[in-house]
């Protein structure tokens, strides 16, 4: 069982930079592909990006070079460094846990956390 806890959301302006992060439970976080998802109002849930046990890293195409994905296997901690924000990046954003590959139907979801960027 791993629980997640998303922080960091917030109210930022347009062009400027929030840092998400996500705490896991649990003794097993070095084996979890980890990653993170965002849901605008009215929309799906979609990919942002996603890093493998290994430290293996990969994003959405709408988030290349402004969004930066890590890891702290000593922390039990995943990061979402999101630079250059746009109003569209406005969403609650999720963070998810799998043994296996990151994707909408992952084993474990945090509760998400809000993120506003005003133009």
């Amino acid at each position: 069982q791993v629980q997640l806890v998303e922080s960091g959301g917030g109210l930022v302006q347009a062009g400027g930079s929030l840092r998400l992060s996500c705490a896991a439970s649990g003794r097993t976080f070095t084996t979890y592909d980890m990653g993170w998802f965002r849901q605008a109002p009215g929309k799906e849930r979609v990919f942002v990006a996603a890093i493998t046990w290994d430290g293996i890293t990969y994003s959405a195409d709408s988030v290349k070079g402004r969004f930066t994905i890590s890891r702290d296997n000593a922390k039990s901690t995943v990061y979402l460094q999101m630079n250059s924000l746009k109003p569209e990046d406005t969403a609650v954003y999720y963070c998810a846990a799998d043994k296996v590959v990151i994707t909408t139907t992952s084993e474990y979801w945090g509760q998400g956390t809000q993120v506003t960027v005003s133009s």
